[in-house]
């Protein structure tokens, strides 16, 4: 077993692998050598593989809290997940395992205590998801991101960290998203984005209330794979005026590398409320109107989250069932209105980048078992 080696699991969505990626560079710089198990199908093995990190495939079954019939075939995948994770981790020997939490990441966690390999896991939202709380009694240290969080987890061994944030999003250019977007006037800019997967409510809504954002706003619309209009440059109606075309509206289904520069030009932010994406906006100090998943469409993680980013005065808050047209270009108003004292209470209250205090967490695992 190598202390020097630790092996990265998460995965099923975005929010689950880029706080692993945000970590990378980091451990890379302080030596380790890295692995990271996920499964075959993912949204994670796109991303790591790209990082160019040793992956590995493990089956994975979603663990339902109600009656289904997939149930039965999830559990088989289970068990095979932990025993392909035993055979992984007794081959790979780690000296740590960092887990960001999905359904693929229990059965790399149990597996990793029975072997004796030290655990450490972090919890995103203001309240800890089913994998994470099937985790905590197997984990060495718990990180977690929001400060409500603490009287869900065992005090002696929870660390408030905040969310590792990808340094790469840090330094966009303004400019290079202007000419990506094709916006030729310095109106502000509004950048919709509904998360990786997209929102199919929060795209039908933009859509319609272009007629009113567009007259003060150049919009950036991030749609999720599919979900882009077929006409980029859609007809509107103002103010019950003529039909007519009308510019400043730009829609991509994805973006990568240039989501830093996409950040960096927009003034406001309309977005769901995944804990991910709420402190990269608050490590980018962009105010933004939040849209969380409703409950039905969620376990309502989102919802707390974003009460407790407009508690703190880092945003505000629109809940889908009261989202229209009208409603939707009110809020965002609003949030460009008072975008300036957002932006200075996130600069002057809100926590750092958390990619150091989780290494820090981490370090001392290792360091401890020398």
């Amino acid at each position: 077993m190598s202390q020097k080696r630790i092996l990265l699991t998460g995965g099923g969505t975005a929010g689950h692998v880029t706080p692993n990626l945000a970590l990378l560079p980091r451990l890379r710089a302080l030596g380790y050598d890295l692995s990271y198990i996920g499964t075959a199908q993912g949204i994670e093995r796109g991303l790591i593989t790209g990082e160019q990190v040793p992956y590995h495939a493990i089956p994975a079954g979603k663990l339902r809290r109600y009656f289904d019939l997939r149930n039965i075939t999830d559990i088989i995948r289970i068990k095979i997940g932990f025993l392909k994770s035993l055979f992984l981790i007794a081959k790979i020997k780690p000296g740590i395992c960092f887990s960001k939490g999905g359904f693929v990441s229990c059965p790399v966690v149990w597996a990793s205590w029975l072997l004796r390999v030290p655990v450490v896991i972090h919890e995103s939202d203001i309240s800890p998801g089913l994998a994470n709380r099937l985790s905590l009694p197997f984990a060495s240290a718990v990180c977690y991101s929001f400060p409500e969080t603490a009287t869900h987890l065992p005090k002696r061994k929870s660390v408030l960290t905040g969310i590792p944030v990808r340094e790469t999003l840090l330094g966009g250019d303004p400019e290079k998203g202007r000419a990506l977007c094709g916006f030729e006037d310095r109106k502000p800019v509004l950048l919709v984005t509904g998360g990786s997967q997209g929102a199919q409510a929060i795209n039908a809504a933009v859509r319609e209330a272009l007629g009113r954002l567009l007259p003060e706003f150049n919009v950036c619309h991030l749609c999720g794979r599919g979900n882009c209009a077929e006409d980029r440059h859609p007809s509107v109606s103002i103010a019950g005026g003529p039909i007519r075309p009308l510019g400043g509206y730009a829609q991509f289904e994805y973006v990568n590398q240039e989501l830093a520069d996409l950040f960096a030009l927009a003034d406001t932010v309309v977005s769901r409320a995944g804990a991910t994406t709420l402190f990269e906006l608050l490590a980018l100090q962009k105010p933004a109107l939040l849209i969380p998943l409703p409950l039905g469409a969620s376990r309502g993680d989102q919802i707390l989250n974003a009460q407790s980013f407009e508690k703190q005065g880092w945003g505000r808050v629109l809940p889908q069932e009261r989202m229209t047209p009208e409603t939707l270009a009110e809020n965002v108003r609003e949030v460009f209105n008072h975008r300036q004292e957002m932006a200075l209470s996130m600069k002057e209250k809100g926590p750092a980048n958390g990619t150091e205090k989780v290494i820090a967490v981490i370090e001392g695992i290792v360091k401890s078992r020398k």
